[in-house]
């Protein structure tokens, strides 16, 4: 028979099986697709709770139940090449880097009368504070310091197993997260979560003494596997490894997840050509372009070429530029610059 912890954290109640071992993973991978994945080959193909630690490259990653291309900027990401990610939990988006940590709780849940984040930032915060950081919560999901948050959090229900994650901001590169977020959500119509952008500031000059990105992640580490009843290093075996990757290729690695799952949107802009303004507006689903319209300064009939060229295909960069390349020489003719459609349309 199952023993079970009933308690309560800032009136919420939630019941958590505790005869489980925690298995205890420091992730090396700094692919964010791989690592993605890894958390939801851990939810639904264990038993056990898991605690797991990673970092990821440069990279934007957006809820799961959110419009990607209404959360980054888009032709910042291009320029820099960061890539774009879609994980499991809602919430909002998140930009990853080397200096910044992430970490994964998993934990098997018996009755959860209200999703409490504060069950799994808790642990997080009491660390923290161990190495100096006056560090607190704030809302539901944040952890701050000195009222800039350091780190957002989001969860994930399997059955009865519940994904908590969280970022924690050491010492990011603040300019590029700042940069990559940076939008116009004017251009955008949709019911999709969208973010609450809050100022940010990095963990590292609060600390005593300087310490490395490493350094800090394996004292965190450390911190949290001791606090936790029964807990066991996990590492992975070829099984786990084949498994993820398959998970992040046919997945977390595919246009269709990160943009075709976008919830469905509308989308205008306008941009000036030499004979006056013209405006593009259309709706997106399954990110497909559809009812394309092409307005202003410009032929009625190019703008049927424009409109029936661009019909079914990807809302992206990789279908859009071949489609109006195609019409270059009709484009020219009415003084329309191609590449300025074309960064109108994103």
């Amino acid at each position: 028979m199952k023993d079970f912890n009933t308690f309560t954290v800032y009136s919420f109640k939630i019941i958590i099986i505790v005869d489980m071992i925690t298995l205890c993973i420091h992730l090396r991978s700094t692919d964010p697709y791989f690592n993605l994945a890894a958390e939801e080959y851990f939810l639904k193909n264990f038993q056990e709770d898991f605690f797991m630690l990673w970092r990821s490259q440069p990279t934007v990653v957006v809820g799961k139940h959110q419009n990607a291309l209404s959360e980054i900027n888009h032709e910042f990401v291009r320029t820099h090449q960061i890539p774009v990610a879609r994980r499991l939990s809602g919430g909002g988006t998140v930009f990853h880097d080397l200096g910044n940590l992430n970490f994964t709780f998993i934990r098997n849940v018996e009755k959860i009368q209200e999703v409490n984040f504060k069950v799994f930032t808790f642990p997080i915060m009491e660390a923290l504070k161990t190495m100096g950081i006056d560090v607190y919560t704030t809302g539901r999901n944040d952890l701050q310091i000195e009222g800039k948050k350091i780190s957002g959090n989001a969860e994930h229900v399997h059955r009865n197993r519940v994904l908590h994650h969280g970022t924690l901001l050491y010492n990011s590169q603040l300019d590029a997260l700042k940069g990559a977020l940076k939008v116009d959500l004017s251009r955008f119509e949709d019911k999709a979560v969208q973010s609450n952008r809050s100022e940010v500031t990095n963990i590292a000059p609060y600390l005593p003494s300087p310490m490395r990105v490493e350094d800090f992640g394996n004292l965190l580490y450390t911190e949290i596997t001791q606090r936790l009843d029964n807990s066991k290093a996990y590492m992975l075996n070829e099984n786990d490894l084949a498994a993820i990757q398959k998970l992040r290729d046919e997945k977390y690695n595919t246009w269709e997840w990160i943009f075709g799952y976008s919830p469905r949107y509308s989308f205008k802009n306008q941009f000036l050509s030499p004979k006056g303004e013209i405006a593009i507006s259309f709706h997106v689903e399954k990110g497909l372009l559809y009812e394309v319209s092409v307005s202003g300064a410009i032929s009625a009939e190019l703008s049927h070429q424009i409109s029936k060229t661009l019909l079914g295909r990807m809302h992206d960069l990789s279908a859009v530029n071949p489609s109006i390349y195609a019409l270059e020489d009709l484009l020219r003719a009415e003084l329309i610059n191609s590449e300025d459609l074309i960064r109108a349309m994103f």
